[in-house]
């Protein structure tokens, strides 16, 4: 095992590994592994079942792990051939790569290829890190690959058996409505879903077209959607019913703290997005009612 205090090696002298205890500690604990092992990245490869498709934009992580080292460690399994193969930390192991670490910090564990896909499935998933098509996606290959029922998804995942079936629905968009989506910038699950019970391609094109336009919320979306499956309720010398009112979709604003024991949304009907002044108001607001609110609404 290299020294630590080294350039190039996981983590820093005197930092310790941070780890979630909703999943790293859990997992440690209840497959008896021990924490704080350190490997050679050259060691590790890729999961192919891996549920992300992309990493993202990974110049943030990659200075912080350039500064302070990778502080939570990967999930490994050891391969047949003596190599290890990432089960989950996909982004950490990649932006390490890039960082120039030699070694990063692991636990290795003993799991099936489906029980690798599910901690993936459940890491990602928890910490919000997928899209909606690279969790259908994973909720198809437990599906078609490991035999797995709607419901056992559900159980695994920690989602209702409801949701796992809408999202295996996004998988039937035709690539060419994908592409329009990811051009109008259309990323939330529940609008995807609404453009995916639309009955045509033509339809969910033209309604792609009008939620790009027209700013439409989810309600306003179903109200089109339903117009377009019925054009037989306009007659000829009817003009075509405009799209319903829009309103604003809400403009979010995300915060989750360091430890990721805390998250908070805050969403803006508005016309613009809010000013950092406005957001600061809306905090003082809550703030005060909470103080002036009676001890027992707080700890409901």
């Amino acid at each position: 095992m290299s020294d630590p205090s080294k350039p190039g090696v996981g983590l820093p002298p005197k930092k310790r590994m941070r780890h979630d205890r909703h999943f790293v500690d859990e997992l440690a604990q209840r497959m008896g592994e021990g924490i704080g092992r350190m490997f050679r990245i050259t060691a590790i490869t890729a999961n192919p079942d891996q549920p992300r498709s992309t990493l993202g934009d990974l110049s943030e992580l990659m200075a912080s792990i350039q500064r302070h080292g990778v502080l939570e460690p990967l999930l490994v399994r050891r391969r047949a051939d003596g190599l290890y193969q990432l089960v989950a930390g996909e982004r950490r192991f990649h932006a390490a790569m890039q960082a120039g670490l030699s070694e990063v910090p692991c636990i290795e564990v003993a799991v099936s290829d489906e029980q690798a896909l599910e901690i993936a499935l459940v890491e990602n998933l928890q910490r919000q890190d997928l899209s909606a098509f690279e969790e259908a996606e994973g909720f198809h290959t437990l599906v078609t690959k490991y035999n797995y029922t709607h419901d056992k998804v559900a159980a695994t995942v920690g989602r209702s058996r409801v949701t796992v079936t809408e999202t295996l629905r996004l998988l039937e968009l035709p690539e060419a409505v994908r592409e329009a989506c990811r051009h109008a910038d259309i990323s939330a699950k529940g609008i995807l879903l609404e453009i995916a019970k639309a009955r045509t391609i033509p339809a969910m094109l033209r309604l792609i077209e009008e939620i790009e336009a027209h700013q439409l919320d989810r309600d306003a979306i179903r109200d089109r959607r339903r117009q377009l499956a019925h054009p037989s309720d306009h007659t000829a010398d009817e003009p075509e019913a405009p799209p319903p009112a829009a309103r604003p979709r809400p403009y979010t604003v995300r915060f989750r703290s360091p430890d990721r024991v805390v998250s908070l949304s805050l969403s803006f009907r508005t016309i613009e997005q809010p000013k950092r002044a406005e957001v600061i108001r809306a905090l003082e607001t809550i703030l005060d009612e909470l103080r002036s609110g009676p001890e027992t609404e707080i700890d409901a």
